[in-house]
Protein backbone atom coordinates (compact mmCIF):
# COMPACT_ATOMS: atom_id res chain seq x y z
CA UNK A 1 0.00 0.00 0.00
CA UNK A 2 1.17 3.72 -1.06
CA UNK A 3 1.08 6.02 1.59
CA UNK A 4 1.46 10.25 1.13
CA UNK A 5 4.89 9.76 3.32
CA UNK A 6 6.47 7.47 0.99
CA UNK A 7 9.24 8.56 -0.56
CA UNK A 8 7.98 7.54 -4.33
CA UNK A 9 4.41 6.59 -3.90
CA UNK A 10 3.96 3.18 -6.56
CA UNK A 11 0.09 4.29 -6.93
CA UNK A 12 -0.96 5.13 -10.20
CA UNK A 13 -0.97 9.23 -11.17
CA UNK A 14 -4.29 10.28 -11.77
CA UNK A 15 -4.73 14.50 -11.31
CA UNK A 16 -7.09 15.94 -10.20
CA UNK A 17 -7.39 19.84 -10.08
CA UNK A 18 -8.77 21.69 -7.18
CA UNK A 19 -9.47 25.52 -7.11
CA UNK A 20 -9.89 26.92 -3.41
CA UNK A 21 -10.70 30.34 -2.37
CA UNK A 22 -9.29 31.71 0.39
CA UNK A 23 -10.47 35.65 1.86
CA UNK A 24 -6.80 36.47 0.19
CA UNK A 25 -7.24 35.23 -3.19
CA UNK A 26 -8.25 31.99 -4.88
CA UNK A 27 -5.36 29.01 -4.82
CA UNK A 28 -5.52 26.80 -8.06
CA UNK A 29 -4.17 23.06 -6.93
CA UNK A 30 -3.26 20.07 -8.92
CA UNK A 31 -3.60 17.05 -6.98
CA UNK A 32 -2.55 13.36 -7.32
CA UNK A 33 -3.27 9.71 -6.11
CA UNK A 34 -0.31 8.77 -3.42
CA UNK A 35 -0.53 12.37 -2.11
CA UNK A 36 -1.89 14.05 0.43
CA UNK A 37 -4.85 16.26 -0.15
CA UNK A 38 -5.73 14.39 -3.36
CA UNK A 39 -9.10 15.86 -4.58
CA UNK A 40 -9.36 18.23 -1.89
CA UNK A 41 -7.92 21.01 0.83
CA UNK A 42 -8.87 19.06 3.34
CA UNK A 43 -10.72 20.38 6.53
CA UNK A 44 -7.75 20.16 8.48
CA UNK A 45 -5.64 22.41 6.08
CA UNK A 46 -8.49 24.66 5.32
CA UNK A 47 -9.28 25.74 9.32
CA UNK A 48 -5.28 26.23 9.65
CA UNK A 49 -5.24 28.47 6.63
CA UNK A 50 -8.04 30.44 8.18
CA UNK A 51 -7.05 30.90 11.84
CA UNK A 52 -3.69 30.73 11.77
CA UNK A 53 -2.24 34.55 12.52
CA UNK A 54 -0.31 36.18 9.76
CA UNK A 55 3.18 34.31 8.94
CA UNK A 56 6.69 36.65 9.68
CA UNK A 57 6.45 39.27 6.56
CA UNK A 58 10.35 38.43 6.05
CA UNK A 59 13.02 35.78 7.00
CA UNK A 60 12.88 31.71 6.08
CA UNK A 61 9.85 30.19 6.60
CA UNK A 62 8.78 26.21 6.51
CA UNK A 63 5.88 24.08 5.62
CA UNK A 64 6.94 20.79 6.92
CA UNK A 65 5.35 17.91 4.66
CA UNK A 66 3.79 20.46 2.15
CA UNK A 67 2.02 18.13 0.01
CA UNK A 68 0.49 19.75 -2.94
CA UNK A 69 1.37 23.20 -1.32
CA UNK A 70 -1.88 24.35 -0.29
CA UNK A 71 -0.14 25.42 3.13
CA UNK A 72 3.41 26.61 1.41
CA UNK A 73 2.00 28.67 -1.40
CA UNK A 74 -0.50 30.86 1.12
CA UNK A 75 2.35 31.48 3.41
CA UNK A 76 4.40 32.79 0.33
CA UNK A 77 1.70 34.60 -0.97
CA UNK A 78 0.81 36.16 2.89
CA UNK A 79 4.97 37.11 2.95
CA UNK A 80 6.11 37.88 -0.25
CA UNK A 81 9.25 39.00 1.08
CA UNK A 82 9.98 35.48 3.04
CA UNK A 83 11.32 32.43 1.66
CA UNK A 84 8.92 29.51 1.98
CA UNK A 85 10.56 26.06 2.42
CA UNK A 86 8.03 23.71 1.11
CA UNK A 87 9.33 19.75 2.73
CA UNK A 88 8.05 17.08 1.57
CA UNK A 89 9.53 13.28 1.43
CA UNK A 90 7.48 12.35 -1.29
CA UNK A 91 8.96 12.90 -4.37
CA UNK A 92 5.32 13.39 -6.16
CA UNK A 93 4.55 16.10 -3.56
CA UNK A 94 7.17 17.93 -4.50
CA UNK A 95 6.75 17.70 -8.13
CA UNK A 96 3.04 18.65 -7.33
CA UNK A 97 3.97 21.61 -5.18
CA UNK A 98 6.39 22.93 -7.55
CA UNK A 99 4.21 23.00 -10.28
CA UNK A 100 1.06 24.42 -8.35
CA UNK A 101 3.67 27.49 -7.15
CA UNK A 102 4.45 28.40 -11.22
CA UNK A 103 0.40 28.24 -11.91
CA UNK A 104 -0.63 30.62 -9.52
CA UNK A 105 2.63 32.63 -9.82
CA UNK A 106 4.12 32.08 -6.57
CA UNK A 107 8.17 32.25 -6.92
CA UNK A 108 9.03 33.48 -3.27
CA UNK A 109 8.97 29.13 -2.38
CA UNK A 110 11.54 26.24 -2.55
CA UNK A 111 10.11 22.63 -2.54
CA UNK A 112 12.94 20.49 -1.12
CA UNK A 113 13.49 16.95 0.01
CA UNK A 114 14.49 17.35 4.16
CA UNK A 115 17.80 16.53 3.58
CA UNK A 116 17.98 19.30 1.10
CA UNK A 117 17.43 21.76 3.72
CA UNK A 118 20.26 23.89 4.88
CA UNK A 119 21.64 22.82 8.19
CA UNK A 120 22.38 25.92 9.97
CA UNK A 121 18.92 27.33 8.02
CA UNK A 122 16.79 28.94 11.24
CA UNK A 123 13.27 29.56 10.80
CA UNK A 124 10.89 32.48 11.66
CA UNK A 125 7.78 29.92 11.65
CA UNK A 126 6.53 26.63 10.79
CA UNK A 127 3.50 26.05 9.40
CA UNK A 128 1.86 22.13 9.22
CA UNK A 129 -0.58 19.76 8.77
CA UNK A 130 1.53 16.73 10.59
CA UNK A 131 1.94 13.58 9.04
CA UNK A 132 0.24 12.13 12.21
CA UNK A 133 -0.17 8.93 10.42
CA UNK A 134 3.96 7.98 10.39
CA UNK A 135 3.17 6.97 14.17
CA UNK A 136 4.35 8.11 16.97
CA UNK A 137 8.03 7.69 18.01
CA UNK A 138 8.36 8.78 14.11
CA UNK A 139 6.28 11.86 14.74
CA UNK A 140 7.78 13.21 17.54
CA UNK A 141 11.52 12.62 16.47
CA UNK A 142 10.28 14.37 13.10
CA UNK A 143 8.52 17.49 15.04
CA UNK A 144 11.60 17.86 17.59
CA UNK A 145 13.71 17.85 14.77
CA UNK A 146 12.26 20.76 13.22
CA UNK A 147 10.76 22.44 16.15
CA UNK A 148 14.52 22.96 17.57
CA UNK A 149 15.41 24.51 13.81
CA UNK A 150 12.80 27.94 14.65
CA UNK A 151 14.73 30.37 15.36
CA UNK A 152 14.15 32.31 18.86
CA UNK A 153 11.05 33.73 19.49
CA UNK A 154 9.63 32.27 16.67
CA UNK A 155 6.42 29.76 16.69
CA UNK A 156 4.84 26.92 14.49
CA UNK A 157 1.36 26.55 14.02
CA UNK A 158 0.32 22.62 13.44
CA UNK A 159 -2.95 21.17 12.53
CA UNK A 160 -4.03 17.96 14.16
CA UNK A 161 -7.17 15.82 14.60
CA UNK A 162 -8.97 15.91 18.04
CA UNK A 163 -9.50 11.90 17.33
CA UNK A 164 -5.75 11.38 15.98
CA UNK A 165 -4.20 12.72 19.12
CA UNK A 166 -4.29 16.83 19.35
CA UNK A 167 -4.76 17.08 22.76
CA UNK A 168 -2.22 14.57 23.86
CA UNK A 169 0.30 15.76 21.02
CA UNK A 170 -0.16 19.31 22.56
CA UNK A 171 0.33 17.87 26.45
CA UNK A 172 3.49 15.97 24.85
CA UNK A 173 5.21 19.18 23.40
CA UNK A 174 4.66 20.97 26.34
CA UNK A 175 6.47 18.37 28.45
CA UNK A 176 8.98 18.55 25.88
CA UNK A 177 10.49 22.08 26.14
CA UNK A 178 7.68 23.47 23.30
CA UNK A 179 5.02 25.29 25.61
CA UNK A 180 1.64 24.53 23.25
CA UNK A 181 -1.89 26.53 23.44
CA UNK A 182 -4.95 25.73 21.36
CA UNK A 183 -5.44 28.67 18.73
CA UNK A 184 -8.58 27.64 17.01
CA UNK A 185 -11.14 24.32 17.00
CA UNK A 186 -13.59 23.19 13.99
CA UNK A 187 -13.93 20.33 11.92
CA UNK A 188 -12.83 17.95 14.63
CA UNK A 189 -9.43 19.58 14.21
CA UNK A 190 -7.10 21.39 17.09
CA UNK A 191 -4.68 24.48 15.44
CA UNK A 192 -1.95 24.31 17.79
CA UNK A 193 0.80 27.18 18.42
CA UNK A 194 3.96 26.27 19.72
CA UNK A 195 6.33 28.36 21.23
Amino acid sequence: MTHYFDHDPSTASEPVEVVWSLPDGQLRLMTDRGVFGYGSVDSGTKLLLISAPAPPCEGDLVDLGCGTGAIALTMARRSPDATVWAVDVNRRARELCTANAERNAITNVRVVAPEDVPDDLAFQGLWSNPPIRIGKPALHELLLNWLGRLAPGAEAHLVVQKHLGADSLQRWLSEHGHPTDRVAIGAGFRVLRVH
